[in-house]
Formats: C-alpha cells, sequence, structure tokens
C-alpha cells in the first residue's frame, strides 16, 4: 500500500460539499417557489437579438451580403416569434401552495388532514397549476383527492375525488 501525503495538491482539491446554496441540511424558513417571471428575461434578450438581426438583414439586404441572407433575416424573425411567445408564458404565480391548499380544501367539502403539492404547467402557455393530492383527515383516512388549482387566478381546473382505496388495517391499534 502507497502512503498517501497530504500535501498532495490533487488530494486536496477534492472535496465532498455542497454549494452553501444548496444545503437543505442548513436551510431555514419556507421554501420559496421560484416565480415563472423570471422567463421574461431570456425573452427580452431574445427579442432583442432577433430585432437586430431583423434589422440588419433588411439593411443589407440589397447589397448581396454572404454573411447576412435571407436565412440571417428567417432566423431573427423565429427569435423574435420566441421571444413573443416567452413573454406571454412569464405569468406570475399569484397563489403559493399554502393558498392552493386552502383552496382545493374548501372546494371539496370536507376536513383535509395529510396534503401534498406540486407545481406543473399545462396548456400552450405554460399556464402554472397547483396538483394538490389530499386525503380526509379521519383516521385512517376515508377519502382520498386531486384538484387542480390554477396558480394565476386561484380558479379550481379540475378534481377527482374517491372513497380510499387503501387498506390500513394493519395498522390500527
Amino acid at each position: 500500500m502507497a502512503n498517501e501525503s497530504h500535501d498532495d495538491p490533487v488530494s486536496q482539491d477534492i472535496t465532498d460539499e455542497l454549494p452553501a446554496d444548496l444545503n437543505a441540511a442548513e436551510y431555514v424558513g419556507p421554501y420559496q417557489f421560484p416565480d415563472n417571471n423570471r422567463r421574461r428575461i431570456p425573452a427580452l434578450l431574445y427579442g432583442v437579438v432577433g430585432a437586430v438581426m431583423v434589422v440588419l438583414w433588411f439593411v443589407t439586404r440589397s447589397h448581396g451580403s454572404s454573411l447576412v441572407n435571407r436565412g440571417f433575416g428567417l432566423g431573427g424573425f423565429m427569435l423574435v416569434l420566441l421571444a413573443a411567445y416567452g413573454l406571454s408564458a412569464a405569468q406570475s404565480l399569484q397563489v403559493d401552495e399554502t393558498g392552493a391548499l386552502a383552496a382545493a380544501s374548501t372546494h371539496l367539502g370536507f376536513p383535509v388532514g395529510h396534503a401534498s403539492a406540486q407545481l406543473g404547467w399545462r396548456g400552450l402557455r405554460s399556464r402554472p397549476t397547483w396538483r394538490i393530492l389530499l386525503y380526509s383527515a379521519d383516521n385512517p383516512p376515508t377519502k382520498r383527492g386531486l384538484v387542480l388549482v390554477d396558480a394565476v387566478d386561484r380558479r379550481i381546473v379540475a378534481e377527482m375525488v374517491q372513497d380510499n382505496p387503501e387498506d390500513w388495517s394493519q395498522y390500527d391499534e
């Protein structure tokens, strides 16, 4: 066996530590879900670059440039369209997971016990939607439901409620 030296620069560079912003063990407080309106930044960049490309193509089209041709203008136009889509899909979240859970529980009409929330997107414009899975508050739960809550206007998009098919008899005291 070879002796490992602590002076070896290669072994000193190797660390097994998460960056501070990813270390969940030291995080204190409620999790803040990133907002969809961050999509506006790349959309604006696409729009500016696309507009510059279209203007360059329009200005140089009569000169017969080999660097700025019809494909350059078409690419710029496609970037402008992508920017328009990005801006339309950048809807701000108005409802957090707690608000979505409250909307789902009041809509179902039975007391809610355990629940879980997940953010997803639906439709062509990627509208943010909370998916709430919840169980009734009785022990063991007799009902379960899945409710989709729009994260922009708090509207109930869809719901499914059923009797709980899970067998909880093995957990009885």
